[in-house]
């Protein structure tokens, strides 16, 4: 179902370092844009600390420009998805904990909490977004440094962006209707080992993948993505120095195998004004619940959430 004629939905992700936006979510919003909506990458960091991953463009020059590789592979990734914007938050990647890199002053991990969610506010408030879309709290797992501070800051920002007593210089207040957490589900990596397994393909998916909890209890909302399939592998090949095109992890199945095994995006639910799922129903759109809205009622409804966490 699509929205309103005259009503253009919006869609704000908020990634880490340039790469993640390949790798998380890339078919969604792919399909998104195709569709007309207004799509805004906030991308944190450059990527400067980031290894090299494809031998084939390792080299001294590279290693030594390496941020400015990174901001023009961002720059083609975002192409290809269709991202209508990208918004870099200006902070340097910190590495890992305990590196070099993580101990760098301007590193997102070092950054002040509310000057941070500050900057993403003043983001969210001049696109107005009816969708969020960050990262969960994912301390057990990859536990990044910048990818932990991703949710930190993105789960305050969307909740007080409406409120008017914060940050008041930051533009005027609007409050998202939605804030999904990306997530890649077990179901889907058990069915790509699977099929790694029946095609007599090495699996990429050592034991640690399955030591891990599953959290597909929480996902609410699979998208298809099948048509828009292809993008993910074009946008990671943009980025040339995070991944190698012969990548087993990546590209290891081939292409008319690997969209057909898991063709979803898998997304939880965290927060809404609009609704959600009930009864163990699973959404197939980011903007279910949105799309049937007019632009009056977007308004109504951010306003009021805005007003009640102002009393």
């Amino acid at each position: 179902m699509s929205a309103p004629a005259g009503f253009q939905l919006r869609l704000l992700t908020v990634h880490a370092h340039p790469d993640d936006e390949a790798s998380k979510g890339a078919a969604t919003v792919a399909a998104c844009h195709a569709e007309g909506a207004h799509c805004v990458l906030v991308c944190c960091t450059g990527g400067e600390a980031g290894d090299i991953l494809n031998p084939a463009v390792d080299t001294a020059e590279v290693r030594a420009n390496l941020g400015e590789v990174r901001a023009a592979e961002l720059a083609s990734a975002a192409a290809v998805i269709g991202y209508d914007e990208v918004v870099m938050l200006g902070y340097r990647d910190s590495g890992m904990v305990d590196s070099e890199a993580n101990a760098h002053p301007d590193a997102f991990a070092n950054a002040d909490s509310d000057e941070a969610i500050g900057r993403l506010v003043a983001i969210i408030r001049r696109v107005r977004p009816h969708v969020m879309v960050t990262y969960p709290d994912d301390r057990r797992g990859y536990n990044h440094p910048d990818h932990i501070q991703v949710h930190d800051i993105s789960v305050p920002a969307f909740e007080v962006a409406g409120d008017p007593d914060r940050y008041p210089d930051a533009g005027e207040p609007w409050h998202p209707l939605k804030l999904y957490f990306t997530t890649w589900s077990r179901a889907g990596i058990e069915a790509l080992h699977r099929k790694h397994l029946e095609l007599g393909i090495d699996s990429p998916f050592s034991e640690r993948w399955f030591d891990r909890p599953s959290n597909d209890h929480l996902i609410t909302t699979s998208v298809p993505v099948g048509d828009h399939w292809a993008v993910r592998g074009d946008a990671l090949r943009a980025h040339q120095t995070q991944v190698d095109p012969a990548s087993p992890f990546w590209f290891g199945l081939p292409d008319d195998v690997a969209r057909t095994v898991h063709p979803y995006d898998d997304y939880v639910l965290e927060q809404s004004l609009v609704g959600g799922p009930t009864g163990g129903r699973i959404e197939d759109d980011l903007f279910a619940g949105v799309r049937t809205l007019t632009p009056e009622e977007v308004e109504a409804i951010a306003n009021r959430s805005a007003a009640a966490r102002h009393g």
